[in-house]
This record gives C-alpha cells, structure tokens and sequence, in this order.
C-alpha cells in the first residue's frame, strides 16, 4: 500500500505557533499531530510505502521523519504551486504503479478507527471515502449515499443533501487511476473556488463506473486551530494520562495529563488536560486546559486554555492584597 500524506499546508490559522514550523509538527498530548497520524497507520496489516508531500519548508518534515522513524520506506516530493490538495496528491503520480492500492490521509484531523476493515469493506468497492454524521453539513464536503454507495459529493451545500462529512481519509484500490482522474480535472481546469480537489476526481470516476463506499470513523479530532487543538488535547488526554508517574516539587498534579518525566515542576497546581513537553520548567503557577511546548519555562502565573511555543518564558507577577469583611474582589 501506497500512503499519501499532503502536508504542505501554512497552517495560518494556527499562528503564530506555524511561523516556525510545519502544521503537522504541532504538538498535541504529547506528540506532534503527524506522529499520531503515522501510528495509527503503523496499525496496519500492510507492507507500506509512505509519500510525503511537502511544501518549500519540507526539510523540517524529512529529517523529523527521518529521526522518529528512520526505518519507514518513504519518499518525499515538495508542491511548488499552491493548486489544491488534489493537485498535492498527483505529485505522488511518480512512485504509483499500476497494480498499487492508495490511503490518503491530510494532516488537519487526526482519526481514530480500525482501518485493517478496507480489506472486508471494499470486495465489492473500488474504494472507500471515510465520512462522519456532522451538525451542520454546510461546513464540509459531503457524501451522498444511496444503498451503500456513493452517488454524488457536495461541496459546502446551501441546503440539506447529505450529513456525511468527508473527513481527509480515501482508500482506492487502483491508485493509478485516480492518478489519471485528477490528471483529467487538471488537463480540463475543474477547480472548486480556485484549487484541484479530490471531489471532482471521484466524481469522474463514478461517472465511469467506479463504486465507492462512505464508511463512519468513530472519531474525528481536528487540529487547525487553537481551540481546535486544545479541545483535541482535552479529549486525547482522557486515553493517555500520565500524571501518576510524575513526581513533582510541593506541587499538585490534577489528571488527566501528559507531562514529559524531564519537565521539572515546583509550587504549582498543574491540570486537569495539561500536555508538558520535554525540559520545561514551572515553578509558582497554576495551568490547566493548556499545552506547553519544549523547553518553556514558566513562572508565577496563571493561565488556562493557552499554548505556549518552544523556549518560550512567560513570568508574572505576585500580589499582595488585604481584604476586608464582606469584599467582593475580581482580578
């Protein structure tokens, strides 16, 4: 199996914190957003190949991937036009041979689901387009089904066709054909508010007879902004807390949290939904719902619902008050 993986996006609306890096190289209870990814597609009952698709700042991904997971088979290609993410994917054209089956999955969710079912769910499929039921279809991309298989996609419809979000997660048994499809949509200039998208590929492939089913994911957590991030944080924490293993200085660890055994904490109350990264330094502070980066340090302060970058220092300030009967103070 082929994994595509397009990770060229800017991430802009998690600025400032992508000035510096890429999107995907965000941090989330304790490991970066791909390194979740890629674990979860390590579950796999696949040989797997994995293509990287970066932008002109890919060396950042190249050697992380390289470092975390220097036994991967992966191959990595840089889209120097910004023409949507269905153009990203073609530029994978060059390592899909003609009996290779392809996952693509983007970078600004992660899931959760068990995806050794491909090979149960598409014996009668060419393909698979995972989808989640969501409130306001309006938002998305949706799959329209009928008796199993995908008979249309929607892009962001006005009114109600579908409730079936596509959440950046495709199977195809026969990726040089999707290869040649979304050749077809560049060749015809098919674009969908000035980019290439995956949509009008599968359209035309359906149009040709190709069936595609539109299974439910039980989770789908996004990370492409702040509150997106945290709330993924909150909700990742509940399954991989590590509070117990923590010792700490005066200080109390409220769980769920993920706190790298480096980081060093003293005088505070730390939690619950904290994620600590390597080497940071706490002392007199009080953080909850919050994710601190590498090498931060933070002292005398109070903060919630924040995230703090890599070698960041935020300090604050003590205060001495006197209070009389009856005061009602907010600070």
């Amino acid at each position: 199996m082929k994994i595509i993986l397009p990770v060229a996006g800017k991430g802009t609306r998690l600025r400032p914190h992508t000035y510096t890096r890429a999107k995907s190289l965000v941090t989330v209870a304790g490991k970066t957003v791909l390194e979740h990814i890629l674990d979860n597609l390590l579950e796999l009952n696949y040989e797997k190949e994995f293509i990287f698709i970066t932008d002109e700042n890919g060396e950042q991904i190249k050697n992380f991937v390289k470092e975390k997971y220097p036994d991967l088979k992966t191959h990595f290609t840089v889209q120097k036009e910004r023409l949507g993410p269905a153009h990203a994917v073609w530029l994978a054209k060059d390592f899909i041979n003609e009996e290779d089956d392809i996952l693509i999955v983007f970078n600004d969710t992660m899931f959760i689901t068990d995806l050794n079912r491909i090979i149960e769910e598409t014996k009668e499929l060419d393909g698979l387009i995972f989808s989640k039921e969501v409130d306001d279809p309006r938002r998305f991309g949706v799959n329209v089904v009928k008796d199993g298989i995908i008979v249309d996609m929607v892009e962001k419809p006005d009114k109600f066709v579908s409730n079936l979000a596509q959440v950046g997660l495709y199977y195809i048994k026969n990726g040089k054909k999707l290869m040649d499809a979304i050749e077809y949509t560049i060749k015809k200039n098919i674009k969908t508010k000035g980019e290439f998208y995956l949509p009008s590929a599968f359209l035309y492939m359906i149009k040709n007879g190709a069936k595609f089913g539109a299974p439910k994911i039980d989770y789908w957590l996004d990370c492409g902004t702040k509150e997106a991030l945290l709330n993924t944080n909150r909700f990742l924490l509940k399954k991989h807390d590590n509070s117990s293993e923590i010792s700490s200085k005066n200080s109390l660890i409220i769980p769920p949290n993920f706190i790298d055994p480096s980081a060093i904490i003293e005088n505070s109350i730390i939690g619950p939904f904290v994620s600590i990264g390597k080497g940071v330094k706490i002392k007199n502070s009080i953080i909850k719902s919050s994710i601190i980066n590498n090498f931060a340090e933070i002292d005398t302060i109070n903060i919630s619902n924040s995230i703090i970058g890599e070698n960041a220092f935020v300090k604050g300030n003590e205060k001495s008050i006197n209070i009389g009967d009856d005061c009602v103070i907010k600070i």
